[in-house]
């Protein structure tokens, strides 16, 4: 029991500080030509979904997946409110509201889907 409490523990902190560091990142944009690549943006989001989906296929279950989606959620609705200095690290614009919204439903997306390739063996033989 304090095994699985420690694990969601320390998952809840992986998520926190990925949701920390897509927050600095998001807003990351290079310049090629006279176009404003967001690299920040696709990068966070790609964690986020590499981090969630790699934590649902090594463990079957939804528990740890949920651990670190909430750390996630939660850091990026800490840094959406606006510091005591009046600082925001999540303004209002377009990739602000991308960041703000993707994770979740990355999250969602995740947490919800199905087990895959985990048939349910009957006994006895089965002539198909």
């Amino acid at each position: 029991m304090a095994g699985r409490i420690l694990n969601f523990a320390l998952l809840f902190l992986l998520g926190a500080v990925l949701g920390t560091v897509g927050t600095v990142l998001h807003q990351s944009t290079v310049t090629l030509g006279s176009v404003a690549v967001p690299w920040g943006i696709t990068v966070a989001l790609a964690a986020v979904a590499c981090l969630l989906a790699g934590l649902r296929l090594v463990n079957p279950g939804r528990t740890h997946a949920f651990a670190a989606a909430f750390g996630l959620v939660v850091m990026i609705g800490v840094f959406s409110q606006r510091s005591t200095g009046g600082s925001v690290l999540i303004p209002n614009n377009p990739l602000a509201t991308v960041w703000v919204f993707a994770p979740v439903i990355v999250a969602t997306i995740v947490i919800a889907w199905p087990r895959l390739g985990q048939r349910q063996r009957r006994g006895g033989n089965d002539i198909n």
